[in-house]
């Protein structure tokens, strides 16, 4: 924390120099910055050969210093790249080189640099600076740049810190931008509508998981952050979009662990006219697209694993599964009780408080998923774990699902949806009996959406996505806190820093 009743022996000198700074008359913090050129626009410039007689104004952040007499390099680094500055006293302003740049101006200070692109004996591109403004003190020494911030805690609580440390945490994030952009890309180019629903809703629904609650005090009215955007997607299917999508956050009230965070951005569309086989190719097509885009192939690398995204990818019956990784056809064992006996008599120990249908995805869970690299469909699900999902026309205990895994995760869930209105009513009601029972996740009855459905919806297949997750794959992460930027930390009151992170990256020559 920056006190400036508590200071460090650096936070002072830099605060120091801050003060001279404007006994100078130098604003610190001036309102506007001058640039003609990005560091990448300027490089590129003397790449075409344009620059020759043409001065360039490059901004960003110093991030090395080297003074040598009279005559001075440095690093100057934006968003969009680094380049070095040259800093000859005769060139500039009198006065300037010796009294302000060398005595009060640190690491990590922003200034804005014009002068003639020149390339120096060493075969460096530079600017050679014949005028500086000055444009924001920097109070905190910069990190450490050959150690890092490497304390996982501090990374992620302070992420601005992360970033000015560890560039190739800068890249993951582009990376992910890139994998959001290539994802809408795909989505838009094969018809689908961008749409966007309430965030605040009176009803929480689309998936089993408990809802943040919050409360509008005008309306006094308690509301729900949604877990999910699957009922209004839907709804805009009944009202006559054929293919809409959203991408946006979603909020559950859950543990926290390394595929898990309470807000995640998620990836769901409809579309008419599809059923759960439709959707699992389109699935395969649009994952194929995006690692197109951003990695420019189909295989990648996940933490030494070598996986191959090329469709089409394995399809598993959910029971097959179960039934090779642990000798349990859960169809055998038709109700919670004589499953949980089963699985205690193989060694296994079931919570006693879950349903059928939670035994058998913890059995998935467990057993199944871990061992499951590469891209690979489970499908056919029960119906008991499925109350959104529309039922098998050849087995009533079964539903149209599937979940999408890779490098032993979950990845994507999706299922050719309900549209009977009936049908749904009973299986909300079904679902109320649980939560009177105690089961937290079960899904409440959505009226509205029953009201919704009973103006008819043509035949739908719905998909949800995990950006988080997908990006987690594509940038060779295994924690979902890298691939967010602000991950949910629990409360410190003293975090008890030191200051290590905190040093400057090499002493300024004087």
């Amino acid at each position: 924390m920056f006190d400036p009743a508590n200071l460090t022996d650096q936070e002072r000198s830099r605060l120091k120099n801050l003060e001279g700074l404007i006994e100078a008359g130098i604003e610190p913090y001036p309102a506007r910055a001058r640039r003609t050129h990005t560091i990448a626009a300027a490089r590129a410039l003397y790449e075409r050969g344009e620059s020759a007689g043409q001065e360039v104004t490059v901004t960003g952040r110093l991030r090395r210093i080297r003074v040598m007499g009279k005559m001075s390099f440095a690093d100057l680094e934006d968003g969009s790249g680094l380049i070095q500055l040259v800093l000859r006293k005769d060139s500039l302003p009198d006065g300037f080189y010796d009294n302000v740049w060398k005595r009060l101006i640190d690491l990590g200070d922003f200034v804005g640099a014009t002068g003639a692109l020149v390339v120096t004996k060493t075969g460096e591109l530079s600017v050679e600076v014949r005028e500086m403004q000055f444009l924001s003190k920097t109070l905190k020494p910069m990190p450490d740049k050959w150690r890092g911030v490497r304390d996982q805690e501090k990374r992620y609580r302070r992420r601005y810190v992360d970033l000015l440390a560890n560039p190739p945490v800068r890249d993951i994030f582009r990376t992910r931008a890139a994998i959001v952009r290539a994802v809408r890309e795909y989505l838009d180019n094969e018809g689908f509508l961008e749409v966007e629903t309430p965030i605040l809703q009176p009803i929480y629904g689309g998936a089993a998981a408990r809802p943040f609650i919050t409360h509008h005090n005008q309306l006094h009215q308690d509301l729900y952050l949604r877990i999910s955007f699957e009922l209004y997607l839907k709804r805009l299917i009944v009202g006559g979009y054929d293919r809409v999508y959203e991408i946006g956050r979603d909020f559950r009230n859950e543990g926290v662990s390394f595929k898990h965070n309470p807000e995640f951005t998620q990836l769901e569309f409809y579309e008419a006219y599809a059923d759960y086989h439709d959707v699992m190719r389109r699935t395969e097509e649009m994952v194929a697209y995006v690692a197109q885009k951003v990695t420019g192939g189909l295989t990648i690398t996940w933490q030494g694993h070598t996986v191959d995204l090329t469709p089409p990818w394995r399809r598993i019956p959910l029971r097959q599964a179960i039934l090779d990784a642990t000798g349990i056809d859960y169809e055998s064992y038709p109700d919670a009780e004589s499953l949980a006996a089963e699985m205690r008599r193989r060694g296994h120990d079931p919570d006693p408080r879950s349903t059928w249908g939670k035994l058998v995805d913890s059995l998935m869970a467990k057993y199944v998923e871990p061992n499951l690299i590469q891209p690979t469909f489970l499908i056919d699900y029960p119906r008991d774990v499925s109350p959104l999902a529309k039922g098998s026309p050849d087995d009533p205990r079964q539903v149209e699902r599937f979940e999408g895994f890779m490098v032993g995760m979950e990845v994507c869930n999706a299922f050719s949806e309900i549209n009977d209105p009936i049908d749904q009513l009973q299986r909300f009601v079904d679902e109320a009996y649980r939560a009177r029972h105690g089961d937290d996740e079960a899904h409440p009855i959505d009226e509205d959406y029953i009201e919704a459905l009973s103006y008819g919806m043509p035949p739908t297949g719905g998909f949800g996505m995990g950006i988080d997750r997908l990006t987690m794959i594509f940038t060779d992460t295994d924690t979902i806190r890298e691939v967010i930027l602000f991950p949910h930390l629990r409360t410190v009151k003293d975090s008890g820093e030191d200051e290590e992170e905190a040093e400057e990256e090499a002493p300024i020559a004087q």
